[in-house]
């Protein structure tokens, strides 16, 4: 099984016909993923062929998932449209969308997170600042490349792209159920605590990696989270322990206000709640090499 996105999901892309939609559209398609459209108002009822697929572009996601009945909207839209894209898709009733895009001022974030709630949470918002999220062998709606790893029993939740992608090469041998990178901007739809209970709930994942960075106190809701709910194996990784005091690092939601916020205080929290927590993303994968053993799981299985 899988959380979020399966081999069923029915998949199109708000601003297809752009550059980077355009690229990412064939890797999704060569992937195994079930794109059934596009959607650019500007160029609605043209066909664009990509990947060897011709797919037709919709005036609305209302009228690409009428058409295609997409559950699924992969976002490549530029920041300043991709809130009212986001409201779109939120109007139309879809299932999931995943906001890849980066940049988006954070008042615009605010206003689609209220909306989504506002219209009873219809829809899961996966990001923005991402790199969407990746079932092996069923599906990938966003950028994370495919062939890093295949299917397998770990559940992997991160805010950072690039240690979403180095996690799973360093546990490649294992596979992973999904893989999912929730982003790391102030304000994000999906959050660690959501993939947390999802993966908790499916069968198939066996345990779970934890992805956080400085800044915030998501990690340290999450801690207590996994203490009062998760039963399955959880280990965890914390960007930043050698960040400059006083310094910007990386996503807007990296801020340290004091203590709280730090590398140090949110591996105590998550520790505390029984989560092995490496110092380097290696090490983390080597305690989750030791859970899996316990749990008499091999390579490949």
């Amino acid at each position: 099984m899988s959380i979020f996105l399966h081999e069923y999901s029915r998949v199109i892309v708000q601003g297809i016909t752009g550059s980077e939609a355009t690229k990412h559209t064939a890797k999704m398609l060569a992937a195994g993923t079930n794109i059934v459209g596009g959607v650019n108002a500007r160029k609605a009822g043209t066909t664009v062929t990509i990947g060897g697929r011709d797919l037709t572009v919709f005036g609305t996601v209302t009228e690409a998932m009428a058409e295609t009945g997409a559950d699924v909207s992969v976002l490549f839209v530029p920041p300043r449209f991709a809130g009212d894209a986001a409201v779109e898709a939120i109007d139309a009733g879809i299932g999931l969308a995943v906001v890849i895009t980066e940049g988006i001022p954070v008042h615009d974030t605010a206003r689609v997170w209220a909306h989504a709630c506002a219209t009873g949470n219809r829809t899961r918002i996966i990001g923005p600042n991402c790199p969407g999220i990746i079932s092996p062998g069923k599906s990938n709606a966003g950028i994370i490349p495919a062939d890093i790893a295949g299917a397998g029993p770990i559940g992997l939740v991160s805010k950072s792209g690039t240690l979403t992608y180095q996690m799973m090469y360093e546990l490649r041998e294992f596979g992973f159920s999904t893989a999912i990178g929730i982003g790391g901007d102030p304000v994000i739809g999906t959050t660690h605590i959501d993939a947390l209970e999802a993966f908790e709930a499916d069968p198939d994942t066996k345990a779970i990696v934890m992805i956080g960075e400085i800044g915030g106190d998501a990690e340290e809701r999450a801690a207590e989270f996994i203490k009062a709910n998760v039963t399955k194996p959880v280990v965890g990784y914390v960007a930043g322990f050698t960040a400059p005091e006083g310094k910007t690092m990386g996503h807007a939601g990296a801020i340290v206000s004091g203590s709280a916020g730090t590398a140090q205080a949110k591996k105590d929290a998550l520790e505390a709640a029984g989560v092995k927590v490496g110092k380097t993303p290696s090490e983390t994968a080597a305690l989750m090499r030791e859970q899996l053993a316990a749990l008499q799981i091999g390579a490949d299985a």
